[in-house]
């Protein structure tokens, strides 16, 4: 429960501190004197949004704080989990600067927005008009079944997995658009490979086959040189060979009488042999290149088609287009590889999806089996509120498709007012009033089944007056027996119930208009109800009956 609760800086409240006690709290005041401004500080330490609007003076920051009694509630592990100081009286603060940084608090230790909101739906329920629309909502009115039906232990089981399953979703769905856009890109890489792969780049020597179509592209030019030099050597009358071989004769002769001449008729022989050979070698070469057209031809089109693929992939020698084939094939092998990873996820995902098929079937038989339970006991308390003849039905309908986050459950209420009326849709048949009264059914029915130690209610008694109004009042203390209720009202038959009394009033100081609150004592009860009776000045007659309204209870 809250136990103070201080506010810094925020709209009309300068310095605001009020302390709240056990049971009922009323806070009644005049219209704009700020009741719905204590909501609003309130509402940032449970995580609400904030905004530098809220600043009365905009060159300092803005603070709300409240302490927080824990006994009971079962938080440490919530403390523990998220490095947090446990104390059985906690404190939690917010502060907003005129920058319009947000900054949060739990026992000192700084926090994000989702721990503090975390911890604040556990300790706080601020129930306001704008909620009031919440009940409209399919998902709000099944929470209230979950709730009646002792469902939340199984649905938070259930979420847990529902989370790992809508993980394992999200993967499969990530991977097959990876396969999707492999596939698209398939039809292109195998292109490619196959026109790599098909040009033999391992048994491509790119250098010799230049030189071998170099040689094609002269070879007749080449075969008539080596003919010429060839014939020069040993043919015709008047050869090379033919005249070196008078002058070795010459030389062999008269090489006994010298030996320089011996000499030189030796060297002579030498060459003699050596040109012997390169005029045969000549011959040979000469006999042997053959002009091929079709060898040209097939050179023209491998060395054509390599020029082709290097300037394609913009790369400069035959090892580079190796590599490329080579990471086009390990992409090729990767797309494949694709198809085994989806099929384990499928797997994975169809496990899930059997377990918490299972559980959505607990949950729905549970829920099937307790709205009956739950109709008959709002219907009893709408009775109390002055709609006797009332009907409320909780139709539990399955949802197509899919299991859901709550399971597989669609509940929807349908409601009428009057005696013989045919329920319908609550948008379509319930007024304000009747929403009212109904939200504070469904909060009275819900206050034995969940921990939540505090509840708020901004004008729950809206659209009620009279006897009906008395009898808001007495569920709200009914309430008040097992939690704390604080009810922000305007309504004397509420404010006149046993619990704490305060007071919301403007004061003027200088130029400015602050709120201020005050616990009233009992004298000060009786003609702050009374103003209430007489919307102005009390009458004795007022008097007299706010007196009478405090007695009866």
């Amino acid at each position: 429960m809250i136990k103070q609760l201080s506010v810094s800086n925020y709209a009309l409240m300068d310095n605001l501190e009020i302390d709240f006690q056990k049971g009922l709290t009323l806070i009644t005041g005049e219209t704009g004197a700020g009741k719905s401004i204590l909501l609003g500080a309130l509402g940032l330490l449970v995580g609400q949004r904030a905004d530098t609007g809220i600043l009365q003076d905009k060159t300092k920051k803005c603070t709300v704080e409240a302490r927080f009694d824990l006994t009971g509630l079962q938080l440490e592990p919530f403390f523990k989990l998220h490095d947090l100081d446990y104390e059985q009286t906690s404190t939690v603060r917010r502060e907003l600067t005129p920058e319009g940084k947000s900054r949060a608090f739990i026992n000192d230790t700084p926090v994000n927005l989702s721990i503090l909101k975390e911890l604040g739906e556990q300790l706080i329920d601020i129930h306001s008009q704008h909620q009031t629309l919440t009940i409209h909502d399919s998902a709000f009115q099944l929470s209230v079944l979950d709730s009646f039906s002792d469902n939340i232990p199984l649905l938070k089981t259930y979420r847990a997995e529902y989370t790992i399953y809508k993980s394992l979703l999200r993967e499969l769905s990530a991977l097959k658009e990876r396969e999707a856009a492999s596939k698209r890109d398939m039809d292109y890489f195998q292109f490619q490979f196959d026109e790599l792969e098909n040009a033999n780049l391992n048994q491509v020597n790119q250098q010799e086959l230049e030189k071998e179509r170099e040689l094609l592209n002269n070879a007749e030019m080449i075969k008539s040189q080596l003919g010429k030099a060839s014939y020069s050597l040993k043919g015709g009358e008047e050869n090379l060979l033919l005249s070196l071989g008078e002058i070795r004769s010459s030389l062999a002769g008269i090489a006994k009488f010298n030996t320089e001449i011996a000499a030189l008729s030796e060297r002579l022989q030498i060459s003699f042999i050596e040109l012997k050979d390169i005029a045969t070698e000549l011959e040979a070469l000469e006999s042997d290149l053959s002009l091929d057209p079709g060898r040209m031809e097939e050179l023209d089109t491998i060395l054509d088609a390599l020029y082709r693929l290097l300037q394609k992939h913009q790369v400069e020698t035959v090892a580079e287009l190796i590599i490329i084939r080579d990471d086009l094939s390990s992409k090729l092998e990767g797309i494949s590889s694709l198809e085994t990873e989806i099929q384990a996820a499928e797997n994975a995902l169809q496990v899930h999806r059997n377990s918490l098929t299972k559980q959505a079937e607990k949950l729905s038989e549970r829920r099937k089996k307790t709205a009956p339970a739950l109709e008959k006991e709002l219907m009893q308390l709408l009775a109390q509120l002055g709609m006797p003849h009332a009907v409320l039905q909780a139709k539990c309908e399955r949802l197509e498709g899919d299991v859901g986050e709550s399971g597989t459950d669609r509940l929807n209420f349908f409601f009428s007012a009057n005696k013989g009326g045919e329920p319908k849709a609550l948008n379509k048949v319930a007024s304000g009033g009747e929403l009212s009264r109904l939200m504070l059914c469904i909060k009275s029915v819900l206050a034995d089944r969940t921990a939540l130690p505090t509840i708020i209610f901004d004008e729950i008694d809206t659209g009620v007056s009279g006897d009906v109004a008395d009898k808001v009042g007495k569920i709200l203390e009914q309430m008040a027996g097992t939690m704390q209720v604080v009810a922000i009202t305007h309504l004397p038959q509420i404010a006149s119930k046993n619990g704490n009394h305060m007071f919301v009033y403007k004061e003027v100081r200088g130029a400015k208009t602050f709120s201020q609150i005050k616990k009233l004592e009992k004298e000060e009860r009786v003609e702050e109800i009374a103003k209430m009776l007489s919307s102005g000045k009390p009458t004795p007659a007022a008097m007299k009956n706010a007196k009478e309204l405090l007695r009866a209870d």
